[in-house]
C-alpha cells in the first residue's frame, strides 16, 4: 500500500487538501494495527521454543548443595547467577539474586520494602514521611511513573538529554530537597529515546551530595544486552563508582529475561551493595520459602554460559534491526523537509521517540487511530500522562512484521502531517 502516491510531492509538501486526500483513503483501507507496546515478535519468541522442553530430565547438583526441585536457595543457584551477572547487571555473582519473571515486580516490591521498613539506611520506614518524591527523567517509562502513582510518590519530571538526564538539574534538585528520595535511570537505550548514559553522567549520579541520606538510584537494565548494531554500549560501572565515592547503598540495579527468551516466562535479577541485597533478602525471606529454581535451571541449560546469552541476543537483533531500519526510512521520507519534526535512531532497546510541534501529539495519536493504527497515548511517555508540550510519541515497531509496519508508518506519517496541518489551519 502507497497512500502517498500520485501526487509527485515529497509527503512534507502536500498541502492541507491532499493530506485529507491521503487520509481518505487510509479511512476506505479499513486497516486495524496495534503498535502501542513494545512486544517481542512472533519470530522473536520462537528463538526460545527449544527451552519450552527444559529442564527435561536433567540431573544437576548446584555447587549450593540444594536440590533444585526442592525449597530453598533464597538467593537463587549461584551457576545462574554467574551467568547473568556481567552481561545484564555488571555486578559480581554475589551481589545478585533472581525473583520471579518480572523485574517490574521487584522494584515494586522494593518500594513496598522501603515503605513498610525503610531501606537500611532510612531513618525510618517511608510509610511515616509526609512526602516522598521521585526524579522521573522526561521522556521516559510509563510503567515506573505508574509505580510512583500507585505508592503515592510525587514525582519531579527531568529533561533527558543526549547525554542523559540534565545533571545540573539533578544535582540541584538532590542536594537541596530531602523529601527526594529516589530517581529512575534507564541507562542504556532508554525508553523510549534510545538514549545511552554517557560515562560522566554516571559519574555524577554515583558522587552527587544527597539531602536525604537513602537517597537510592532505581537502575533499570532493561536493555542490557539489546544491541541493535555493531556499537553496542557496555554496562555503566555505577556500582564502582558510587563505592569509590562512599555511596555504596546508592543502588539498585534490576534486569530480566523477559524480552530474552519468553516474557512470561523470563526470570528477573535485582542486584545491589552486599548491604542493601542482605535488607532485601530480609524482606523477602517472609515472602517465599524459595523461588522458581526449575525455570532457573531451565535458563541455565538454554544458555549454558554468558556467551551463550550474548549469542542467543545476536538472533534477536537479526531480526530487530530490520525494523528499526525500516521505520527510520519511513521516517526520513515522510518528514523530510519538516519543520520541528524529529526523532531518535537509537543503537538498541526497543522504541523510538518522536518529537512533534507543540501541541500536536494527542491529535495525531487520535487521527491515526480513526484510520485505524493504534499508536501508544501521547502522553505517556510523561508522569500522571500529561506531557506539558504535548510532543512526544513513543513508537514500538518491534511486534509488527515489515510490510505492516511499513503501512503503520505511512499511516502514522499522514497523521501527523494532517495533525500540523489542522492546527495551522486553526489559528
Amino acid at each position: 500500500m502507497d497512500f502517498l502516491s500520485g501526487f509527485n510531492k515529497k509527503p512534507g509538501q502536500l498541502t492541507s487538501d491532499e493530506l485529507e486526500i491521503c487520509y481518505s483513503r487510509l479511512m476506505a483501507a479499513e486497516l486495524n494495527i496495534n503498535m502501542t507496546r513494545g512486544l517481542p515478535s512472533v519470530e522473536q519468541l520462537e528463538l526460545a521454543n527449544p527451552f519450552l522442553s527444559l529442564p527435561g530430565d536433567a540431573h544437576f547438583v548446584s555447587k549450593s548443595a540444594v536440590d533444585w526441585r526442592n525449597y530453598g536457595c533464597l538467593q537463587g543457584i549461584p551457576e545462574l547467577r554467574e551467568l547473568v551477572a556481567d552481561p545484564l547487571l555488571g555486578l559480581s555473582a554475589e551481589q545478585i539474586a533472581v525473583g520471579e519473571n518480572s523485574s517490574l515486580a521487584l522494584m515494586h516490591e522494593v518500594l513496598g520494602y522501603a515503605f513498610s521498613h525503610g531501606f537500611c539506611t532510612s531513618p525510618r520506614p517511608w510509610g511515616k514521611e509526609s512526602v516522598i518524591k521521585f526524579l522521573c527523567p522526561v521522556p521516559g517509562y510509563d510503567r515506573h511513573f505508574a509505580m510512583c502513582n500507585e505508592y503515592n510518590i510525587e514525582m519531579v519530571p527531568i529533561p533527558m538529554l543526549n547525554t542523559g538526564p540534565d545533571m545540573d538539574m539533578v544535582e540541584q534538585l538532590v542536594a537541596s530537597d530531602p523529601a527526594i528520595r529516589g530517581m529512575w535511570c534507564v541507562p542504556k537505550y532508554s525508553n523510549p529515546s534510545g538514549v545511552v548514559y554517557c560515562s560522566e553522567t554516571v559519574a555524577r549520579l554515583a558522587k552527587m551530595p544527597a539531602a536525604a541520606e537513602d537517597f537510592v538510584l532505581f537502575w533499570d537494565n532493561a536493555y542490557a544486552v539489546h544491541h541493535l548494531t555493531d556499537d553496542e554500549a557496555p554496562n555503566q560501572p555505577i556500582a564502582r563508582l558510587c563505592e569509590e565515592t562512599k555511596h555504596a547503598n546508592r543502588y539498585f540495579i534490576f534486569a530480566s529475561t523477559s524480552k530474552i527468551v519468553l516474557p512470561g516466562a523470563g526470570l528477573a535479577f535485582i542486584g545491589a551493595s552486599l548491604k542493601n541485597l542482605a535488607w532485601w533478602l530480609s524482606h523477602r525471606r517472609y515472602r517465599t520459602i524459595g523461588p522458581d529454581k526449575v525455570n532457573q535451571l531451565r535458563h541455565l541449560l538454554f544458555f549454558r554460559d554468558s556467551k551463550g546469552l550474548v549469542d542467543h541476543m545476536k538472533k534477536h537483533r537479526a531480526l530487530l534491526a530490520p525494523k528499526f531500519e525500516k521505520l527510520e526510512a519511513e521516517l526520513s521520507s515522510g518528514f523530510d523537509g519538516v519543520d520541528q519534526v524529529s526523532w531518535t535512531t537509537p543503537k538498541g532497546g526497543y522504541f523510538v521517540s518522536l518529537d512533534l510541534p507543540e501541541g500536536c501529539a494527542r491529535n495525531a495519536v487520535d487521527i491515526a487511530l480513526q484510520a485505524g493504527v493504534a499508536l501508544t497515548q501521547a502522553g505517556a511517555t510523561h508522569p500522571m500522562g500529561v506531557d506539558p508540550g504535548d510532543s512526544n510519541i513513543r513508537l514500538a515497531p518491534t511486534f509488527l512484521d515489515a510490510e505492516t509496519l511499513g503501512v503503520a508508518a505511512q499511516v502514522m506519517v499522514v497523521s501527523v502531517l494532517l495533525a500540523i496541518a489542522r492546527q495551522k489551519n486553526s489559528r
